[in-house]
């Protein structure tokens, strides 16, 4: 089965409440959404509720738990930290017998990450067979290119020197030229695992339907921006690799579904609104051996349209066909979030059919595991802060921060309460950003002095949040004398909450 392409949004409802129900016998959505990889699926994450995802009950407080970290120039600070480097230290601790079983899950979720990195490019690193068949397939090419096969008859003329006049190109490399043509034409060998003549066979029938669907005149065309909010590239993950997010609940606005589905003139219209969004992606990608040529999806099925609308079904089936046929192995992750119970059931049912190398990229995470997801793979920074993260729109983000300025994210165990601890060795103006994902906590800041018997200043009075309060909260402060910043956050439920937070120091006189 061949890689896909984006793909249009789920067919089903995909809200969490139990209320809302769709027809379980119905083809999932799965292998559909505009940025994603049709074939490629895993579960990495159970969807599946535990007690930590249920009714809030209130606990016994537990041990405080801290955390330190230690301001010593700011200049230091000020810097942008390494990508793996952990600004704060925590001691390790033996496991309990009841994290255990959860200990040996993350060890087994990490060779598992491991195992499913992205081939390698290198023509060196491949298998002798793997080089064979990239050779033969390069010559079929070869043979094709000099009968004109992928040029129309305008092109069919040859210079003086009895070499092509014209130059084929996909996705804006020149077929042939260099060693990016050898990536692309891996792309096509993976998809057909490595038989030579199916995967020329693609590759032909992808350069005639290219010609035939205007790729060239499309990705000038003007097709409006009506969907931004459906689909729309946000930073990039830990490996480098851009990230597409694909909002299916934005098509619950009636206007926006009648606008883009209402007949078969708008349904072709959605058709090339995709293939040029992808065809714009594809084309910032490096196709160099060691580069970053593939992308990684975020599919949100929170309040996702329903199978029943007849429109949808058509566009998806039409859609899908076209993508999956001719844009082989672009996918690096296709991670599905807000993933309600009954999705991953169906899965369970259709998973035995799919081979490994097709479930090697899906995950699946449930609404209360979402945001841990994502950081797993994207550093919270990077995430938008609508999915957990504290990366905003330019034109909202705090002046104080940015992209890269690195934050730090940790687990707050069920009833503990943590201390983030940050002592400070000189004077300066100290600020910083945190959130926990979800809120339903108690936060507050305060500053203690280093002078025995000192006052303490409360900079921010203990508060509980909630959900609908702001998702980030910034703060600062006018350190006069050395001492230590405590941020505190008081967890009362049943739930582990993800923690974020980052800070800065800048000097006393700004």
């Amino acid at each position: 089965m061949a890689d896909n392409a984006p793909a249009p949004p789920p067919l089903y409802d995909n809200t969490p409440t139990i209320s809302e129900k769709e027809d379980p016998s119905a083809l999932p959505p799965e292998l559909a959404g505009p940025c994603s990889d049709q074939a490629q699926v895993t579960e990495e994450e159970g969807v599946a509720s535990d007690i930590a995802d249920k009714e809030e009950l209130p606990l016994p407080p537990d041990p405080v738990e801290t955390v330190t970290v230690t301001v010593m120039e700011s200049q230091l600070l000020q810097k942008e930290l390494p990508a793996q480097e952990n600004p704060v230290a925590v001691e390790a601790e033996e496991p309990k017998l009841g994290e255990e079983t959860e200990l040996k899950q993350k060890q087994k979720l990490g060779q598992a990450l491991q195992s499913l990195k992205e081939e390698s490019n290198n023509v060196s690193d491949l298998t002798e067979s793997d080089q064979k068949a990239l050779l033969e397939l390069k010559q079929l090419i070869e043979e094709a290119l000099n009968e004109f096969s992928f040029s129309s008859p305008p092109e069919k003329e040859k210079n003086l020197a009895g070499t092509l006049a014209v130059e084929v190109s996909i996705w804006g490399i020149p077929l042939l030229k260099d060693d990016r043509s050898d990536v692309i034409l891996l792309k096509f060998l993976r998809a057909r695992d490595f038989k030579v003549k199916d995967a020329f066979t693609m590759f032909k029938n992808t350069s005639h339907w290219r010609k035939s669907f205007g790729i060239d005149l499309l990705i000038d065309e003007d097709l409006g921006d009506d969907l931004e909010k459906v689909v729309f590239m946000h930073e990039h993950d830990k490996e480098g690799h851009p990230v597409c997010y694909n909002v299916y609940g934005e098509f619950q606005n009636k206007e926006l579904y009648e606008k883009t589905f209402g007949d078969d003139e708008k349904r072709a219209k959605f058709l090339r609104w995709r293939v040029q969004f992808l065809e714009k992606s594809i084309r910032k990608l490096d196709f160099s051996p060691g580069g970053v040529n593939t992308i990684f999806q975020v599919s949100d099925l929170k309040n996702s349209p329903g199978l029943g609308k007849h429109e949808l079904r058509q566009a998806t089936k039409q859609s899908l066909q076209v993508l999956q046929d001719n844009y082989p192995e672009f996918v690096a992750k296709q991670v599905f979030i807000n993933v309600p119970w009954w999705y991953l059931a169906f899965y369970s049912v259709i998973s035995p059919f799919l081979t490994q190398r097709t479930r090697s990229k899906f995950v699946f995470a449930s609404p209360a595991r979402s945001a841990e997801t994502l950081f797993k793979y994207i550093p919270p920074e990077r995430v938008p802060v609508q999915y957990g993260g504290l990366s905003v729109d330019p034109c909202d983000c705090n002046p104080e921060f940015t992209i890269s300025d690195p934050a730090t994210d940790m687990t707050i165990k069920p009833g503990t309460k943590q201390i983030v601890e940050i002592i400070i060795y000189e004077k300066c103006i100290i600020v910083w950003e945190l959130r926990v994902v979800g809120w339903e906590v108690t936060c507050g800041a305060e500053f203690v002095p280093s002078t025995e018997g000192g006052y303490t200043v409360i900079i921010n009075k203990a508060k509980k949040m909630t959900p609908a309060d702001e998702p980030v909260v910034h703060g600062s402060f006018a350190v006069s004398e050395l001492g230590k910043l405590l941020l505190t956050v008081d967890n009362p439920t049943l739930k582990k909450k993800k923690l974020l937070y980052r800070f800065k120091v800048k000097p006393l006189g700004d």
